[in-house]
């Protein structure tokens, strides 16, 4: 599962990205990270972006905010949702 950079610890399931390394304590500021580094924040933020579209555009969907039925019908549709927006 991916997660934010707020989830650190949840477990060996969650991966989260690489965060800034600690404070240099001779200047103050925090240590740059490696390209390495970055390239799998990046990475990371590619496989994450369209999860996070889709589940915001989804909260702009009428039909989900006044959904009145059982919540196993209720996954049927966001199913079918998702996929229009992902498709379109």
């Amino acid at each position: 599962m991916l997660a934010d950079r707020g989830y650190p610890g949840a477990g060996p399931a969650v991966t989260v990205p690489q965060r800034p390394r600690r404070k240099d304590p001779a200047t103050g500021n925090y240590r740059p990270l490696s390209q390495n580094q970055k390239d799998v924040n990046t990475a990371h933020a590619r496989l994450r972006g369209p999860g996070e579209r889709t589940h915001a555009q989804l909260k702009s969907w009428k039909i989900l905010r006044k959904i009145r039925n059982s919540p196993s019908e209720a996954t049927t549709l966001v199913n079918a949702v998702q996929t229009l927006i992902l498709a379109g």
